[in-house]
Formats: structure tokens, sequence, C-alpha cells
């Protein structure tokens, strides 16, 4: 009974889910339906919808298209009239230049006609002229040539004598006005310019704190003075003088550097070989230093800018030069005033004339390394360093008889001004010079010599050798050979001593 009402109640539930199936088709297809028909309705609305915008647009086009025939109707019809209003005023003046060329071209024929009116009179005055001519010839029975030589023998006969007088007063006016301008304009630039003028010599005097100081210079054995005068390349002279030395060389610069040397050893109180050979390195760095100082000091004194600083610092080297006794940087600093000066007066450019007086010598501060005379050297300097070549030319042609430039004339000139003035120069010195010159550069020719110093006055010369390339044997007979060649080449009163020093100085270091 209970299977049978079980049976019946999955039945019942069957069948009711078959109806509820069935019901929620039917009203699932009844909204389909509905939904069917609504979009068939909406997309009816957006067909016609879309027909009247399309209608519109059509429409709007072809009103546009009409627009746009009427504007370029228009504008055709404008450019139809601008087109005619052209060939008219072409048409015009096509007219009017024929109208032109006729009447040029019958002016031309009437120039043509007057033309042929004139080479018809020229040659018949041409015809009476040589009528004329010949008729004065017959007259006078002289050609022409000899009718013109004539008159001038006649007329130069009459006038030589006025002529002769007049050039030669002419001469002398002249002459005499240009001696007595140049002479105001000279005096005038010298008076401008006054400048002082000490004689260099040979020694250098360096102050002791007491005597007893000197002692320490020498050394035990002269060591300390014999290292001080291998690495300056002058003689130290150790005299009865009270609480002085004396520093001999002929180079300025050698002097200088014992000078500093000696000032620096002495304040600091050490003094042996090893700390001379520091001392000396550090017064090169200083001695150097000051170079470059003085010739910017130099430079901006004559009022100059714009140098390049490697020419500055060479130009500073001539503080340690002299000629004839002259320094020759003073020398230089004194020829750019006075060319200046004179420059300013004579209209010339004094730029050009100020730079080409002061680098005039700059040849002398490289002239004992490279060979040649100092205006070359001079010159290739200025050109390396990009200098104009009429500052250039001064330095080459500043010796010359005839400088092509008005700024090289002038600053030749400058330069005999400065050379001349009382004072200024000593020849005795210079040849002194020259002779110490010479003598170191016959020792520095042999192979081998690293170092060649003359001192005492020239008496005597001192050459360090390499000892790698020159051993005992051959050191003596280098000392020989370097003797032999200055008797050969050198005139000197007396003998000179050839002392000539090898060392072998080994260096390790413990660490």
């Amino acid at each position: 009974m209970e299977n049978l009402q079980s049976l019946m109640l999955v039945i019942v539930l069957i069948a009711g889910l078959a109806i509820g199936g069935l019901v929620g088709y039917y009203f699932r297809k009844l909204f389909a339906t509905k939904e069917l028909n609504s979009a068939e309705t909406r997309a009816e609305e957006i067909i016609k919808k879309g027909k009247e915008k399309e209608a519109e647009i059509i429409l709007a086009a072809k009103n546009k298209a009409l627009e746009i025939m009427d504007d370029s109707k228009h504008e055709a019809e404008e450019r139809r009239k601008e087109v005619k209003h052209l060939q008219d005023r072409m048409e015009s003046r096509e007219a009017a230049f024929d109208k032109k060329l006729l009447e040029l071209e019958t002016k031309r024929t009437e120039l043509y006609q007057k033309a042929e009116k004139i080479d018809a009179l020229k040659a018949e005055i041409m015809k009476l002229k040589e009528d004329h001519l010949t008729r004065l010839q017959e007259i006078s029975a002289m050609t022409v040539d000899q009718a013109k030589e004539s008159l001038l023998a006649k007329t130069e006969e009459m006038i030589k004598g006025d002529l002769v007088e007049r050039v030669r007063k002419l001469q002398d006016e002249s002459s005499e006005e240009l001696e007595a301008r140049a002479k105001d304009l000279l005096t005038s630039v010298i008076q401008r310019c006054a400048s002082s003028h000490a004689a260099e010599t040979t020694t250098t005097a360096v102050t002791l704190p007491s005597d007893e100081m000197k002692g320490r210079i020498i050394g035990r054995e002269g060591r300390n003075i014999k290292t001080l005068e291998q690495l300056t390349g002058v003689e130290i002279v150790v005299d009865e003088t009270p609480e002085t030395i004396i520093v001999s060389g002929f180079s300025p610069i050698r002097r200088q550097l014992a000078k500093m040397a000696l000032d620096k050893l002495i304040s600091d109180g050490r003094i042996h070989p090893g700390r001379i050979e520091e001392t000396v390195e550090e017064a090169k760095k200083e001695l150097a230093l000051d170079i470059k100082k003085a010739g910017e000091a130099a430079v901006r004194e004559v009022g100059l800018a714009g140098i390049d600083t490697h020419l500055v610092q060479i130009l500073g080297r001539l503080k340690y030069r002299t000629s004839y006794g002259q320094n020759q940087l003073l020398h230089s600093m004194e020829v750019t005033h006075l060319s200046s000066m004179l420059a300013a007066e004579l209209g010339a450019d004094v730029n050009i004339a100020k730079k080409g007086a002061l680098f005039h010598d700059i040849g002398k501060a490289v002239d004992h390394e490279i060979q040649g005379g100092h205006p070359q050297i001079g010159y290739d300097i200025l050109k390396k360093f990009n200098m104009p070549e009429e500052v250039a030319y001064i330095a080459l042609s500043h010796h010359e008889d005839a400088p092509n430039t008005l700024e090289a004339v002038i600053v030749k000139v400058a330069d005999a001004i400065s050379g001349a003035r009382i004072g200024a120069r000593k020849d005795s010195y210079e040849n002194y010079l020259q002779r110490l010159t010479e003598l170191e550069e016959v020792a520095n020719s042999f192979p081998g010599v690293e170092k060649t110093y003359a001192i005492q006055a020239g008496r005597e010369i001192r050459i360090f050798v390499s000892p790698e390339e020159v051993d005992d044997w051959a050191a003596t007979k280098l000392s020989r050979d370097i003797a032999n060649r200055i008797e050969e080449k050198l005139k000197y009163p007396g003998e000179i001593k050839v002392t000539l020093i090898r060392e072998k100085r080994v260096i390790e270091y413990a660490r």
C-alpha cells in the first residue's frame, strides 16, 4: 500500500514538472515573440530615420554642389575679366612700343646722317691742317720734330739757371725742415721716456749672519762649496770680507740661482751635500716662477693683453740676459715705450709697434740653445705663437738697413735710441761674455760632456762628464783634446785651466 502511494506521488510529481515545463515554454515563447515584434518595430523606425537622414544629407550635398558651381562660375568670370584687362594692356603697350621703335629708327637714321656729315667735316679739317702744316714747314724750312726740339732747347737755356737754383733751394729747405722736425720728435720722445740704467756686473754678494757661516758653507774638505759650484755653475769666492761671500759667474741666471740657494741654506741652517741638492732644485723652481712673473709684469707695464702665456714666460727669461751690459728685459720695455710714442706721433699702428718692440729681441732668450742669429730665432718663435706677420717681421728686420714697414723702422730707431743712451751699454763687458760663452761651447762640442762652466773670469773651465760614456783613461785624453781645441779656436790672454770632473754616484733606497 505504501509502495503504491509512493509511486503515485512520483507520478504526480513528474506530471507536475511536465506541466510546469510546458507552461514555462509557452510563456518564454510568448515573451520571445513579443521581443521580436518590438525589435522589428524599432528596426523599422531606425530604417525610417536613416532614410530621412539620408534624404537630408543628399539634399544638403546638392545645395553645396550648387553653391560651389556658382562660386566657380563667378571666379571664372572674374578671371576672364582680368585676362581681358591684361590683354588690353599688353596690346596698348605693344602699340606704344611699336611707336617708340619707329621714332628710334627715325632718330637713328638722322644720327647716321649727322655722323656722315661730321666725318666729312673732320676729313676736310684734317686736310686743311695738313696743308697749313706743310706751308709752315716750307716757310720755316724745319720739320715738326725739329721745331719742337728747337723750342725746348731755347726754353731750357732760358730757365736752366732758375730751375737749378729753385731745386737747390727746395732741397735745402726740405732737408732743414725734416731734420729739425725729426730732432724735435726724437727729443720729445726721449724726454718723455727717461729711463735709468745700471751696468751689469759679473759678481753677486751674499750677506751672512756671521763669519762662522763661511766655514759651514765651505764644509769638510770643501765638499759643500764644491757641490754648490757643481750644481749651479758659478764660482763662490770666500775671502776676508766680513760677513760676505761673492758669487762669481758671467751668467746672471746662474748667479741668481746660486744666491737663492745660499739664502735658503743660510736660513735653514742645514748645510750638507744632500740638502744642497734639494735646495738647488727648490731654487730652480722659484727662479722659473720669478721668470714668469717678470714676463707678466713687463707685458702689464707696457699695456698689452692677450699674449700667450708660454711666450710671456720666454720674455721673462730676458731678465737674466744682457747685451753689452744692458739688461735685455728693461731694454725691450724701454724700446716699447719709445716705439709707442713714435708710432702715435707718426700715425703708425701703435699696437703693432708695441708688440714688435717688446718681442724684437725675444730670440736672445734662447739663442744659446738654438743655432742661428737672434732675429731669425725671434721671427720663428713669434710665428710659432701665431703672432701677426707685421709683428714677426719687426723681430726679423730690426737690424736691417731699410725695413719695409713703418712700424719696423720705428722699432729700429727706438732700439738705437735705447742702446745709445749714456751708460746703457759697455762694449768690453759684452766681449768678455762672448769669450766665456765661446769657451763653454767649445767644451760642450765633445761627446760625453754633460755640463760646462767657465769660472774665474774665464781663466778656468770646469767640465762634468758622464761616467758611463767616459772612463778614467778617456777622461785624461778628453781634457787634453779640449785644451788643444781651445788653443786652436779662441784668442785669450794668459792661460786657461781645464778641469775635467768624472763622478760615479750610486743611489739605492732601503725600504
